[in-house]
């Protein structure tokens, strides 16, 4: 692996992977991007060329799920061979040395390459009590992250904990912790939350900066544009239903199984900006939504306080036009416009309980408004008095 100067391509042809899927993985990584598909020709001419970058890989207060998420960047199969690029000097979970061999590998690359490796952050920092709440090799993980991310190229923080301090922040958590730019504020910091993040936009953040020689832009809060530039809302496959006011009323009704709208069963997908409907997740065959759970709104801020409860609607959920870049919402936004959405929801509503109530019956009058049976078994409309659940009432949106 030492001669990768030689270039991505020799390693894909060397692992029986064509030139054709190298091409289709690049022009992949252009819409990724959110690029138009001739600078698939670019990228590929960039991994072609492309050398090994050293990385520092270090983990705070962290469940390593996003190392796991990077260990299984399996689709498309080009994707572990990009990453392969990275040569990971330093990495307690993976790398074979331990104590002070493993520490000693990580100051070797710091020495060898000031300003030009990747440190990536996993898990939150701990601050409090002179940060003894998570200690590396003896040393508080606090002053850790700020000798390796002030000498780095860049730090790409992975996860919503190396965001902002994640679920060990959450409701005031006693250590103290916080993300990757509060402890180093004059670094250059690629912030990719979720929990865990999306190997893809890992992938597709060191793309860019293989090809463009520098990396992608981002909105106030440090997150690539590509990736975390629009509502869920407006991406999701659901979208549809929401709009004619089919909501799921509890889980597993008719309505569930017929993929409605999950807004009413406490789904964040209409105030999280993210690219997981079009990214997704297991080899990019399904995301939450899709399998039938609603967005908690992980790669939001302070997401474990804001979004809570997950299973219930926000008191004031704003509403946005298609427009709307992440830049333009904020915590304060997010409490202080009052339930636009909601009220779109509830307008919805009625107005799909008219047309049912409009809708011929077999027998010649208008009623129930029988919905189509559904895959999983049929059913009526979980939202009329006919229910399968057999409630006989109408919930208000």
């Amino acid at each position: 692996m030492d001669d990768i100067a030689l270039g991505l391509e020799r390693l894909l042809a060397e692992r029986g992977v064509s030139r054709r899927t190298f091409l289709k993985f690049s022009v992949a990584m252009a819409a990724t991007l959110m690029l138009p598909p001739i600078v698939g020709t670019k990228i590929a001419r960039a991994l072609s060329a492309a050398k090994r970058i050293p990385v520092i890989w270090i983990e705070g207060q962290d469940c390593c799920g996003n190392t796991e998420s990077f260990l299984r960047a399996s689709h498309p199969t080009v994707s572990e061979l990009v990453l392969g690029i990275l040569s990971v000097d330093y990495h307690e979970t993976i790398m074979a040395a331990a104590g002070t061999a493993a520490e000693s590998a990580r100051t070797a690359t710091m020495q060898a390459f000031p300003n030009g490796y990747i440190a990536v952050v996993e898990g939150a920092i701990p601050l409090a009590d002179g940060g003894i709440y998570c200690t590396v090799g003896g040393k508080a993980f606090s002053s850790i992250v700020k000798d390796v991310c002030g000498g780095a190229l860049a730090t790409i923080a992975v996860g919503s904990c190396a965001f902002d301090g994640g679920l060990p922040r959450a409701n005031g958590g006693p250590t103290g912790a916080t993300g990757v730019s509060a402890v180093v504020p004059s670094a250059k910091v690629i912030n990719l939350p979720g929990c865990p993040m999306n190997v893809q936009n890992l992938t597709a953040t060191i793309v860019h900066y293989l090809t463009f020689g520098e990396f992608p832009a981002t909105d106030s809060y440090g997150r690539p544009l590509f990736a975390y530039g629009q509502l869920i809302h407006d991406q999701c496959e659901r979208r549809a239903h929401f709009d004619a006011g089919r909501y799921v009323q509890e889980w597993g009704d008719a309505g569930h199984r017929q993929g409605w709208c999950l807004y009413r069963m406490g789904c964040k997908g209409p105030e999280t900006f993210s690219n997981c409907p079009t990214a997704m997740f297991n080899d990019a065959t399904s995301w939450p939504v899709k399998a039938g759970h609603g967005c908690v709104g992980c790669t939001m801020p302070d997401f474990w306080d804001q979004m809570t409860p997950f299973y219930g609607r926000l008191a004031h959920v704003p509403g946005f036009p298609m427009d709307v870049t992440a830049d333009q919402v904020g915590l304060a936004l997010v409490t202080g416009v009052a339930g636009l959405t909601a009220l779109h929801a509830g307008a919805s509503y009625v107005r799909h309980k008219g047309e049912e109530r409009r809708t011929p019956t077999p027998e010649g009058g208008t009623g129930g408004g029988v919905v189509p049976a559904a895959a999983a078994g049929g059913g009526t409309s979980p939202a009329s008095s006919t229910d399968t659940n057999g409630s006989g009432s109408e919930q208000a949106v």
